[in-house]
């Protein structure tokens, strides 16, 4: 069984290139470009792991994470979040509302590769 990351990003450059770092290290990855589209994918088909950008268009990543949290089918989902942002709050921001992760762009490839591995096999465990 392959397992699922759910790419929440509306950038294309860094959807083109984790789509293929991600691949090539063995997962299925889905795309989704806008808020809405990844929660509703996400509460659709639950992925193994979500990758989600703070700022995306309709809903923001803070408000798609908020609403995993709340629905019985996601609270557990495990969760990086991606931003241009680097600064402290919206690390704590991130991590109050319940991400498992938050990594700051740019980013090296290893460790995004790095923390979907850790991400996915505490979700095997």
């Amino acid at each position: 069984m392959s397992i699922r990351v759910l790419l929440a990003e509306d950038e294309p450059h860094i959807v083109e290139s984790l789509t293929f770092l991600l691949e090539r290290a063995g997962y299925h990855v889905d795309v989704e470009t806008d808020g809405r589209s990844a929660l509703q994918s996400a509460l659709d088909n639950v992925p193994h792991v979500l990758v989600l950008d703070v700022m995306l268009p309709e809903l923001d990543g803070y408000e798609v994470l908020r609403r995993i949290r709340a629905d019985d089918r996601t609270k557990s989902l495990p969760t990086l979040m991606l931003t241009a942002k680097g600064q402290r709050e919206d690390r704590e921001t991130a991590m109050d509302i319940g991400a498992d992760m938050f990594i700051t762009k740019p980013f090296a490839n290893a460790e995004i590769v790095d923390a979907i591995n850790q991400l996915a096999s505490e979700q095997k465990s």
